[in-house]
């Protein structure tokens, strides 16, 4: 019936679906710049700077041949004995090539399939299982480390204080690298964690950031304490085997089973013993993988495996939590690298206007990095077996290709960067690997 009073109402339902429509762009739009995740207590505000779907990708293409060039000359150094580099852009790999050798002087080639060490990468690892169990409701990110029955104590009872984010973002207080020096001597690190509750503090926990190994390996207690399994297997089931991370393991054993691993050298082409020490801290240190199964692990940090770390994950390891203050000398690569801060075992950096994310390791004569824009889901990974840290400058060469930047010679070697023609967008065969194949 059209009655009066039904047409003086049609105005008023029109405007208020004008508004709701108007609450949802504007809803929209606030979501394409931020989102506030609550993680069990602790409230992170998260860039989102994933491309929406279907986003034009805005990378520069990468010339692959200059690249070579710039590490054929890091070859040459006489501190290099192997290494192995991938790339990633837009979500596909573009890039997989082993150079040098497994060990000085042998012959025996480095290939994209010869494992190295991770060394503190594998602090993502730690960090994507417990966030993965948190998830699951296994345990809480904001519940305080005293919960879990671990051998660490603190001064002052701060165990009791201090959350399991505060564990992995390295804000409990410690001095710098805690006791390594006695972990590297031969003692066990679950006594060290018992013993900590003697070392003054720098700060007050959860506080700062200060660095930790053997602190931080407390992740791997937490871990076997809620799942009742070891953390090695916790790991290899929830992330090596649905990655197809095949030649991933944690520990000495699982280096030195692999069909061909890379030797550690020290001071020029030195080989030395496999060090045992970050072995025993497998949370801190003790990951190993070829460079192809490391470019599997950024394809999933960049979301393109929900299925295995979902996006609310990844969010959640990635959000800047805590500044970290330089210490020591540093080169013009770390003064280029902006804004650093920590998250969840990984480090974030502003680097010309570009969000990065990324870690770096060195131990016992291996090193390692991986370094992505998750934006434009484009990445480097590199994995050497010698303590050369010069290597890890051509994350930067890389980079700015991939923003079309000035050529910069930020690993700074003896002979200039060669000038050569810059190559089309097209896919390239490179190494053992074709381009424009996914990490998976």
């Amino acid at each position: 019936m059209n009655g009066p009073g039904k047409t003086r109402r049609r105005p008023w339902l029109v405007a208020t679906l004008v508004l709701g429509l108007v609450i949802a762009a504007a809803s929209l739009a606030m979501l394409a710049i931020s989102r506030t995740w609550a993680v069990q207590g602790e409230s992170v505000t998260v860039a989102l700077t994933a491309a929406p779907p279907g986003a034009a990708y805005s990378g520069a293409p990468v010339d692959y041949a200059r690249l070579e060039a710039r590490i054929a000359l890091l070859m040459q150094q006489p501190e290099m004995v192997g290494l192995a580099v991938g790339t990633i852009e837009n979500g596909r790999v573009r890039f997989t090539k082993g150079y040098g050798e497994t060990r000085a002087n042998s012959g025996d080639r480095v290939t994209p399939d010869t494992v190295f060490r991770w060394a503190s990468l594998s602090k993502s690892v730690a960090s994507a299982v417990v966030v993965g169990l948190a998830q699951d409701g296994k345990l809480s990110l904001a519940a305080p480390l005293s919960r879990f029955g671990t051998s660490l104590t603190l001064p002052g009872g701060a165990t009791a204080r201090v959350s399991v984010a505060d564990l992995l973002s390295h804000r409990l207080g410690l001095p710098r690298n805690a006791w390594d020096d006695r972990l590297e001597a031969g003692e066990a690190p679950q006594l060290l964690r018992a013993g900590l509750a003697s070392v003054p503090l720098s700060c007050p926990p959860a506080t700062c950031y200060s660095y930790q190994n053997i602190a931080y390996d407390t992740a791997s207690e937490i871990v076997e304490h809620v799942s009742g399994t070891a953390y090695a297997n916790v790991a290899r089931d929830r992330l090596f085997v649905p990655l197809g991370m095949t030649s991933a393991t944690i520990g000495r054993t699982g280096l030195e089973a692999s069909p061909s691993w890379a030797r550690p050298h020290r001071g020029g082409r030195r080989e030395v013993v496999v060090g045992e020490p970050y072995y025993r801290v497998p949370a801190a240190g003790g990951v190993n993988s070829s460079i192809r199964d490391l470019l599997r692990w950024m394809d999933a940090q960049m979301g393109d495996r929900p299925d295995v770390v979902s996006p609310t994950e990844l969010a959640i390891m990635h959000v800047a939590r805590v500044p970290t203050p330089p210490h020591g000398r540093r080169g013009a690569m770390d003064r280029a690298l902006q804004h650093a801060s920590y998250g969840l075992g990984w480090r974030t950096y502003d680097y010309a206007g570009h969000q990065l994310v990324g870690h770096r390791g060195s131990v016992d004569g291996y090193g390692a990095l991986i370094l992505f824009d998750p934006a434009l889901r484009s990445g480097i990974v590199m994995l050497w077996n010698s303590n050369h840290s010069r290597a890890a400058s051509l994350q930067l060469e890389f980079f700015d290709q991939l923003y079309g930047l000035p050529a910069t010679d930020w690993l700074a070697l003896p002979v200039p960067p060669p000038v050569i023609a810059a190559a089309g967008p097209g896919p390239v065969t490179v190494g053992t690997a074709t381009a424009g194949r996914t990490a998976r």
